[in-house]
């Protein structure tokens, strides 16, 4: 699928040239002529973004600041404007590329194509990172990175420790814990044979999650061993 492009310039025959040559290499191309105008057109089919910073009604660096309120797309800036301290002021706001004018029209292509590699490259490293800290089994979805439970997308509350119970179920389906493992994994301590902590957080979490301990779906006791989570 072709990507997306806000290009934002108000000299006609730059925007058109521009917006031309991108289309040439396969890039679906929106223009816009002022500021407004392009916050009007911004929308999250967008994948990229060029900016000029001297535009009417709105400039650059305000456009970009409304970019950044729902998106991380790349935004690289063809301006005029040369100065250190302009450069400096774009990427602090956010800018990913400051490219200055006159401009070389390949390198902005390539710089533009460098841009969207790096940002797709990212965003499929960041899901996979997403994808294990969201632990899902049978009806349950636990979430590692900020501690909440769902069941059929009702919210469950978990204390700390059957939290962690879980957590350590969900990511070792099938396998058995014995008592002395929960408690060194769970608790980070020596176990003494502390049987009664293990069984009443068993006990609670079963409770919460809907889990009977005569017709267990999730924990399942394995008689003289400890626990396991079941496949489904």
């Amino acid at each position: 699928m072709n990507n997306t492009i806000l290009v934002m310039e108000d000299d006609l025959a730059i925007n058109n040239l521009l917006s031309s040559q991108l289309k040439n290499e396969g890039f679906n191309v929106i223009q816009a002529f002022d500021g407004e105008e392009a916050i009007r057109l911004f929308n999250e089919n967008i994948d990229i973004a060029i900016l000029d910073i001297m535009v009417p009604k709105l400039d650059g660096i305000q456009v970009l600041t409304h970019i950044r309120k729902t998106s991380v797309i790349p935004v690289l800036f063809l301006t005029a404007k040369g100065e250190e301290m302009d450069k400096i002021l774009a990427l602090g706001m956010g800018a990913d590329d400051y490219i200055t004018k006159p401009f070389s029209m390949m390198e902005v292509i390539y710089r533009l194509k460098a841009q969207v590699r790096r940002y797709y490259a990212y965003n499929n490293t960041a899901n996979k990172a997403l994808e294990k800290e969201i632990l899902k089994h049978g009806d349950l979805e636990l979430n590692t990175k900020d501690y909440t439970l769902k069941k059929d997308g009702i919210s469950i509350e978990l204390s700390v420790k059957e939290f962690d119970l879980l957590k350590l179920f969900m990511q070792n389906i099938g396998q058995v814990f014995t008592k002395h493992q929960l408690y060194e994994q769970v608790w980070e301590d020596d176990y003494f044979g502390d049987d009664n902590t293990i069984m009443v957080h068993i006990s609670k979490l079963r409770e919460k999650i809907g889990d009977s301990p005569k017709n267990s779906k999730y924990i399942k006791t394995i008689k003289g061993l400890g626990y396991r989570m079941e496949k489904l």
